[in-house]
């Protein structure tokens, strides 16, 4: 299946894109998708106990199981006032 990855803010600069299709096996999870892009991208590793995510716009856990063409944001955690 294929699910389609937004990432943001200092993730977006580590892997220098604002968006990616990833193709997962059915029943892959959001930590499933976690441990691919780490595979694929060395330098958000050490971001793994940080990142919250949301599929199709909603806050969602690591367990989550996705489905072919959900959406999946990668939120890093954020400063600033």
């Amino acid at each position: 299946m294929n699910v389609r990855v937004l990432y943001f803010a200092s993730l977006r600069e580590k892997v220098k894109a604002s968006e990616s299709v990833e193709s997962l096996a059915a029943g892959a999870s959001v930590a499933d998708l976690w441990s691919k892009l780490c595979e694929k991208h060395d330098a958000i590793v050490p971001m793994s106990a940080s990142i919250s995510f949301a599929v199709n716009r909603e806050y969602a856990g690591r367990d989550t199981v996705l489905r072919e063409g959900d959406e999946v944001a990668l939120i890093p955690p954020v400063s600033g006032g």
